[in-house]
């Protein structure tokens, strides 16, 4: 009976322990880090902390934010590819993680088929601004001052291939002149040195520039939607004004290494659109010009059909201009 006994209790205590080990496996059960491919400071900087503000609540793990520039974010989202497919990294990026197969013929890695796509989050309108202190205070009056200054202006951007890239290699093309690059590991940096006089343009997402405008920091000359964005309702669309047509945003969205496990991805898709329906995270991204895409939008097919479609459309564009990554 003694040994009966003893048998049946070791039993319960190794189903206890089963149910222990169960729990404690429950994904997610440590910290998780969603890796930026850009230096802090700059707009996809600012969009990955809210959502990881939000997804800390929702999740119950802290939800951290690394930074990683260079190589127009192909450093920073080649390492993802590497990282063990345990949910455990993440990555928030743009539109530039569409255009590195046609910057960078060494790549080594596939956008779409080695990566887990979580969800687009937001499509962010994009401003033509300026040093504070440069002449020129309408769009007209930018594109002649760019057309006799040609030889001496300066154009900055957030590496090859970045959404600020891709919208000043358009917008010069479009006015017809072409100014000296000025490349960086991200838009903070170029930020700092347009703050600083250092550079005269950048183009850049309203999540980093509507505020500097507001406060007289930058001058503001148009955004590049189709559309006038409610956070800054007087400047003017290029469309509207001198170049017909013109249009580029900075879609951004989450990405993981290929392989997650179920209940990781079941975990993350519905915690990334409760962040995009978060009250804070719609109110600031208001203030900074942009909003949540619709929830359809923010899965995991719809991203990967995003993606596939925009590697197509900005591989034609940069093919055509002969840009290569450096």
């Amino acid at each position: 009976m003694r040994t009966i006994l003893h048998a049946a209790l070791a039993g319960l205590a190794l189903l206890g322990l089963g149910a222990g080990a169960q729990a404690e496996s429950g994904w997610p059960t440590k910290p998780i880090t969603i890796l930026v491919p850009a230096a802090a400071g700059g707009p996809t900087d600012t969009v990955a902390r809210l959502i990881a503000e939000s997804m800390t609540r929702t999740l119950g793990q802290t939800v951290l934010v690394e930074n990683q520039g260079g190589a127009g974010g192909t450093l920073g989202m080649g390492r993802i590819a590497r990282t063990p497919a345990d949910g455990y990294t993440l990555a928030i990026w743009h539109i530039a993680h569409a255009t590195a197969p046609a910057l960078y013929d060494t790549l080594k890695y596939d956008p779409v088929a080695d990566f887990d796509h979580v969800g687009r989050i937001t499509d962010v309108p994009m401003t033509i601004v300026s040093k504070a202190a440069l002449p020129p205070t309408s769009i007209g009056a930018l594109i002649e001052w760019m057309k006799a200054n040609k030889a001496t202006a300066s154009f900055g951007h957030a590496g090859v291939g970045s959404a600020a890239h891709l919208c000043s290699l358009l917008f010069m093309s479009e006015v017809g002149v072409q100014l000296a690059p000025v490349a960086y590991r991200g838009t903070g940096p170029a930020m700092n040195d347009l703050l600083g006089g250092q550079i005269d343009l950048l183009c850049d997402q309203t999540t980093n520039t509507t505020n500097h405008i507001r406060e007289g920091r930058i001058k503001g000359y148009a955004v590049t939607t189709k559309a006038r964005v409610s956070s800054l309702p007087d400047l003017p669309t290029l469309d509207e004004t001198a170049l017909r047509g013109f249009e580029v945003s900075a879609w951004h969205a989450m990405w993981a290494p290929r392989g997650l496990p179920k209940e990781a991805i079941d975990k993350l898709v519905p915690a990334l659109q409760t962040a995009l329906r978060d009250p804070k995270v719609i109110e600031r991204f208001a203030s900074l010009g942009t909003e949540p895409v619709p929830l359809d939008q923010a899965t995991p097919a719809a991203l990967k059909a995003q993606l596939v479609a925009e590697v197509e459309k900005w591989g034609k564009v940069i093919r055509a201009a002969g840009v290569k990554g450096n």
